[in-house]
């Protein structure tokens, strides 16, 4: 196999990669090619079974063979009447082998000659300029159809290779498992495991899927190379040289990528430097708003080609502090695990789909990665944005790096329609160190999306660009940072760590923690991959899903059920948040207590603020302190999560002294508030108590989501018993929470 082959066996050894991948070049269409005056037609694809259509000048019918056409053209040339052609036998014209020689020196210089050069040859070998354009046309997809029969051939016994090696993995965990519940079962001979047998399965099946799509990638990308290209189809192909003639997944060259980074990488330091006129301060709400004219004047951009296809642009910048050091934020962002890690609550997929250029060993200064990436809101009313784009990392100084986020051409057409939802202009941050373990993140977000129907309730915060802008990102990026720095620290005061005696205990119960939440981040995403279906209580839509747990550590095997609900509430988002959070009221909403009063028994501080910290509460009744809640809230200027589970208290108090806390198993339930986007409206004379219900500062967004073990067999299926469960779970919450707040029950 090839050295493009070879790189991509390699990427997909990751199990995990491999499974995020299925599905993302599904139904891909194959863009054909442009036909112009001497290219070929719908036979210049190469493709196996279709006729070859000689040239985009013929008129006869199809069924006319090569040698037939050449022979009337020749005849025509020659006066011979036309009506006479049927009574006698064609004149065919064979190429002497002076000539074939000839053509075939000037193919390999050129196979798409220009009309000049074609009158050339034709006066050098005595042949019309329309056989010496049939010839080239000829031999062009003679060239593509050996290439193809080639390339079938290794991808044929390739398929073959991974489906014995699929057969044979499949006999053995079926020996590995019980026929009757799906459960693991010891082998005789000790070797590997159930869940690393069924990782390599899937792992084999979906290499072979991407390997025999990203071949039809390829030839795509040839089809749609430019006619006056100087390099001939065979050295073009797959080809085992420098990184000069690098393609990637899209057949896109390493020279254009490179060139469009830079370009790229100019326009996000201007972006993120400029003032007035490029950027203006609002009055209202202080953010920087885009001066879209000047943009569009500063950086000469043409959108007549997409202006029917991408309707709305979303710019934004933000600046601030961040408590982490400057070397640890650019390898966090550089490495898409560490980045997805940092900011789960906005990233729900992120994928590095290809490294085209690695860039420094050891700095990664210069890193070029292709990526695939999935942005979320905290509900599953909104559907996830779903993006491709290049990642450029850049040094600029000793104290200033660059990340850049770009969308390049050219990507969209070869992928479904379905997944093309949104695209990256220049954005990304500027990161300038600090001293004291501190930096400056100067954040730029310029997007443009395909509109699409949103809920009225979450219409404000999409659109007015608070979802998915920059200041959004800032806010999670400070908030996670210091959360980092919290879990490190080594001097946090002991009125912090109630509960925890050892450096050990905190950081395992932090890390238990951040896990918590980002299981619940998880459970309520609008992503495409999850199942929702929905069901009307009353005024309210839960929407609810099941998923198999076979093998996943950090969860309970089964099958479990999720339901979540999205609703406005004419309460403050921190009044909602703090009432949420307080122990001494959680009785009055948490149906699970039967009303019963919990204590706190560990609480840990995770920020400045002190709405974020992880705790325990443990039930005051003795005769019920089998089970613990781990609670963990985080809130910052644009959003508030609680995440909450009941856990083992045997497995907790390990965990507190600082054993390791992978072997916990949680199911995260949880709440998720935003603002409701209409905080900036005028103020009005009103003689309410700014007191009641939360104050005058806009109401809330609440998301609710549960979820429970419906069944220990992950073969089980869903039944409406489990369905009412935990749909009642949310609906009563609710329900609570509204009596609580003194909001009105509809009835």
């Amino acid at each position: 196999m090839n050295t493009n082959d070879q790189q991509t066996k390699d990427f997909f050894a990751s199990p995990a990669l491999s499974l995020s991948l299925a599905g993302v070049f599904r139904n891909a269409p194959t863009p054909r090619a442009e036909l112009e005056d001497g290219d070929e037609g719908t036979g210049g694809c190469g493709y196996e079974g279709e006729p070859a259509e000689i040239s985009s000048e013929n008129t006869g019918p199809r069924e006319q063979s090569d040698d037939a056409e050449m022979a009337d053209a020749s005849g025509d040339e020659d006066g011979t009447d036309g009506g006479n052609k049927k009574k006698r036998r064609k004149n065919y014209h064979r190429h002497t082998a002076e000539q074939i020689r000839v053509m075939e020196a000037l193919f390999k210089e050129s196979p798409h000659p220009d009309e000049k050069q074609r009158q050339q040859l034709s006066r050098q070998l005595g042949l019309s300029a329309r056989q010496v354009k049939f010839w080239f046309q000829n031999r062009r997809t003679q060239i593509k159809a050996i290439q193809e029969r080639h390339e079938n051939s290794l991808l044929k016994s390739e398929m073959e290779k991974l489906r014995e090696e699929n057969r044979t993995m499949r006999e053995a965990i079926n020996k590995a498992c019980c026929p009757s519940c799906g459960s693991a079962t010891m082998s005789k001979d000790g070797g590997i495991t159930t869940e690393e047998q069924q990782l390599r399965i899937e792992n084999a099946s979906l290499r072979a899927e991407i390997e025999k799509l990203k071949g039809i990638q390829g030839k795509a990308a040839e089809e749609t190379a430019s006619p006056n290209s100087s390099c001939s189809m065979g050295s073009n192909n797959k080809t085992n040289g420098p990184l000069e003639n690098y393609k990637g997944l899209f057949g896109l060259e390493k020279s254009r990528i490179l060139e469009i980074v830079k370009v790229a990488m100019d326009e996000l330091i201007k972006m993120a430097s400029s003032g007035e006129p490029l950027w203006v301060r609002s009055i209202e709400t202080g953010r920087d708003i885009l001066n879209y004219d000047e943009y569009l004047r500063e950086f000469a951009k043409d959108t007549s080609k997409d202006c029917s296809l991408w309707k709305a642009v979303e710019a934004s910048r933000e600046s601030g502090v961040v408590f982490l050091e400057m070397n640890h934020l650019v390898q966090a962002f550089l490495d898409v695990k560490q980045w997805k890690s940092l900011l789960p609550c906005m990233v729900a997929k992120a994928i590095t789909l290809d490294v085209i250029c690695a860039g420094d060993v050891k700095s990664k200064d210069g890193i070029v990665q292709l990526m695939f990436v999935e942005h979320q809101m905290l509900t599953p009313l909104v559907p996830t944005r779903e993006l491709y784009f290049i990642r450029y990392g850049k040094k600029l100084s000793a104290e200033k790096w660059a990340i850049l986020d770009v969308s390049v051409p050219n990507i969209e057409p070869s992928i479904d329609a379905s997944l093309v939802k949104c695209r990256k202009n220049p954005s990304g941050c500027i990161i300038e160190d600090k001293a004291n373990g501190h930096c400056k993140v100067t954040w730029v977000e310029h997007t443009e999306w395909q509109k699409s129907t949103i809920p009225a309730m979450y219409r404000s915060v999409v659109l007015g660009g608070q979802a998915f802008g920059a200041r959004h990102w800032m806010a999670t990026l400070q908030q996670q940072c210091e959360r980092i720095v919290f879990c490190m620290a080594t001097n946090v005061p002991t009125k912090d760590s109630n509960g925890i005696s050892t450096l050990a205990g905190r950081k395992s119960m932090l890390k238990l923690a951040h896990r918590l939440t980002t299981g619940f981040f998880s459970s309520v995403s609008g992503s495409r991959h999850c199942s929702w279906q929905k069901l009307s209580k009353g005024n309210e839509e839960i929407r609810f899903m099941s998923r198999k747990n076979m093998n996943e550590p950090g969860e309970p095997q089964g099958l479990i059920a999720c339901a979540v609900l999205s609703t406005a509430l004419p309460i403050s988002p921190l009044a909602l948040f703090e009432f949420l959070r307080d122990e001494s009221r959680r009785c009055e909403w948490d149906i699970m207590l039967s009303g019963e009063l919990t204590e706190t028994i560990v609480n840990l501080a995770k920020g400045q603020d002190r709405g974020n910290c992880t705790t325990v509460h443990a039930p005051k009744s003795k005769d019920k302190s089998n089970k613990f809640i781990l609670q963990d809230s985080s809130t910052n200027s644009y959003e508030s999560v609680i995440a909450f589970a009941q856990v083992d208290a045997d497995s907790l108090k390990s965990v507190m002294t600082g054993c390791d806390s992978s072997g916990v198993s949680i199911l995260a339930s949880g709440f998720a508030i935003l603002p409701d986007g209409l905080e900036s409206k005028p103020v009005v004379i009103t003689t309410r108590n700014k007191d009641e219900k939360g104050g005058m500062e806009g109401g809330s967004l609440l998301t609710i989501g549960f979820q429970i073990l419906a069944n220990p067999s992950a073969t089980a299926n869903l039944t409406a018993e489990k369905i009412e469960a935990v749909t009642t779970l949310v609906s009563c919450t609710l329900h609570n929470i509204k009596k609580a707040m003194q909001c009105e029950i509809e009835e």
